[in-house]
């Protein structure tokens, strides 16, 4: 009868012991996944915190860079005033022939360029494919400027009565309209080139000759701490007054009377 009771009480207790093993083993896992979860939730907290603040200063930057000029923009040129050589230019900001320089501020250089004889600051450039090159080629109608810091060179008009005579046959010929001529020495540093002087209005310009590209002239002027360097074609000279007085309005519109 004892080993009945015995075995009896054995199987009950044997019964027992796998839904308390399951019980406590239950009890531990729920007890493990929920410090899992309060670990995860301590950790994406941060991560969550950094996206939202990166995804901010992204749609900040956007918001800043985003172009705010649209088509209804003023007809007539922004105006940017510049600061070359310590001397101020107040130029249009579409006769700018470069994007980096439109800026207001200083700057060591400024390269321009206007409409010839309006003296207007020239459309933007449209798209010419290597099908349509040779048709849309145009005779040369602007007039470039390029104003730089000289930071003391020698000065155009200096330099014009005591470095080119070096250099120039001593005969002159006599050009249009009151027009002076003087060719520059085969061998010298501007060979191939000739001067041209005029008193009324003022005017003094290097220019090469005529060869398989047209000849250019150049023609520069001092103000203050800065050089204005003229460029034009050659061919321009058989009105060279127009030319001379357009150099000098286009120096008052940019700078004031000098």
């Amino acid at each position: 009868m004892a080993h009945a009771i015995f075995g009896s009480d054995s199987a009950d207790l044997w019964m027992s012991l796998p839904d308390a093993a399951l019980m406590t083993l239950f009890s531990t896992a729920q007890h493990l996944a929920h410090r899992s979860r309060g670990y995860s939730r301590d950790h994406m907290i941060p991560i969550v915190l950094a996206g939202a603040l990166a995804a901010g200063a992204i749609a900040l930057v956007a918001y800043l860079l985003w172009p705010t000029w649209g088509p209804d923009a003023s007809s007539g040129p922004a105006r940017l005033p510049v600061s070359i050589g310590a001397t101020i230019f107040n130029v249009p900001t579409t006769a700018i022939r470069m994007k980096i320089q439109r800026h207001s501020g200083p700057q060591e250089r400024v390269d321009l360029s206007f409409m010839f004889p309006s003296l207007e600051a020239p459309d933007a450039p449209k798209h010419v494919s290597a099908d349509t090159v040779e048709e849309t080629m145009q005779p040369i109608d602007r007039l470039f400027l390029s104003i730089a810091a000289h930071h003391d060179t020698l000065a155009p008009d200096t330099r014009v009565r005591t470095i080119y005579p070096r250099y120039l046959e001593q005969a002159s010929t006599p050009g249009p309209d009151g027009l002076t001529i003087r060719a520059f020495r085969e061998g010298t540093p501007y060979s191939n080139e000739d001067l041209f002087l005029a008193m009324a209005p003022s005017l003094s310009a290097r220019c090469t000759r005529d060869a398989a590209t047209p000849g250019m002239c150049l023609s520069d002027r001092r103000i203050d701490g800065a050089d204005l360097t003229f460029r034009f074609p050659r061919s321009w000279l058989a009105q060279w007054r127009d030319v001379a007085n357009a150099m000098d309005r286009l120096t008052v519109q940019l700078h004031g009377p000098t």
